[in-house]
């Protein structure tokens, strides 16, 4: 039977739902968020439609290229996508909540399993909790400027 690990992670911004699923859509601005990017693209389908399958080659620890497929987008609200690569396959869900004090509470959780147990002599789990919260803490920067900005012009 398949051994299935599960990590999660979650930011606040003092950006609006709207306003985070924005940044969060504009998968250009993914390659600000990790130095591991080294392409992202879209190889099938209208981006963050069900389906649609969104290609982002890593360059390191170790060169590899993840196929995401879109499973669920409820713009604003969730996005859910399935991830292949090195014989591991990854579930993940992302999540934009209201906070109640203002901005959005962004709640990632991913569950995977494979034949991978190291990248890198590390653990994958590990591996895979660090890269996302850093990813993460950057990404919601990002909203944090963009919301700034925003309100600055209002």
């Amino acid at each position: 039977m398949a051994k299935f690990e599960k990590f999660e992670y979650s930011v606040t911004t003092r950006a609006a739902p709207d306003v985070a699923w924005k940044v969060f859509a504009d998968w250009k601005l993914w390659l600000q968020f990790s130095e591991l990017y080294a392409e992202i693209r879209w190889t099938r389908g209208e981006p963050w439609q069900k389906g649609s399958r969104l290609s982002i080659r890593v360059a390191k620890p170790i060169g590899v290229t993840l196929d995401h497929v879109i499973t669920v987008c409820v713009p604003g609200e969730k996005v859910a996508w399935i991830d292949h690569a090195l014989g591991t396959t990854m579930e993940q869900w992302v999540f934009f909540k209201p906070d109640p004090e203002g901005g959005t509470c962004v709640r990632t959780w991913a569950e995977f399993t494979g034949l991978m147990p190291l990248i890198a002599g590390r653990r994958t789990k590990d591996v895979l909790l660090e890269f996302t919260r850093k990813w993460y803490d950057r990404y919601a920067l990002e909203c944090d400027r963009v919301a700034g900005a925003a309100s600055l012009s209002a």
